[in-house]
């Protein structure tokens, strides 16, 4: 079990690696933006949101496999699993609600589509800690160490 130096440690080294994710959706955002502006189509925002997410998903499961989320001594991950488990909840909070939340803030809140990304880091990096722990980088005890625990019950 954690501790809470090591909660809050993960805390604050998965609000960095969100800051940098942060800044690499938002440079493939205004990117595809800037590519598909000649082409004056009305949803041009949604199309840079899904490639921000694409690479940006990739990142983010890059830098937090390394050092938030690490595998403990005695424990181990699929990476094939984690990855996937990444896309899945990252889809959720970085296409479709990031979707909805832009169109909230450009259609309703008239705010510009160049400055709409940043404001829904607030509401997705937080909803997104809480899948990265507890979902898709939760570790397996190996087998030696549920044998060893079972040993110690008895």
């Amino acid at each position: 079990m954690c501790g809470k130096s090591d909660d809050f440690k993960q805390i604050i080294g998965f609000i960095i690696v969100g800051i940098t994710n942060t800044l690499v959706s938002y440079v493939f955002n205004i990117a595809t933006l800037l590519s598909l502006r000649k082409l004056e189509f009305e949803y041009d925002y949604i199309i840079a949101n899904i490639v921000a997410f694409g690479g940006s998903v990739l990142w983010s499961f890059k830098w937090n496999n390394k050092y938030v989320f690490k595998v403990k001594n005695g424990e181990r991950r699929s990476v094939g699993k984690a990855i996937v488990k990444t896309y899945i909840s990252y889809a959720f909070t970085g296409i479709f609600l990031n979707n909805v939340l832009l169109w909230i803030w450009i259609e309703k809140a008239d705010v510009s589509k160049y400055l709409a990304p940043f404001f829904n880091p607030v509401i997705t990096i937080c909803l997104n800690f809480v899948l990265s722990k507890f979902w898709v980088f939760k570790s397996i005890e190996s087998d030696s160490e549920v044998n060893n625990d079972s040993e110690k019950k008895v």
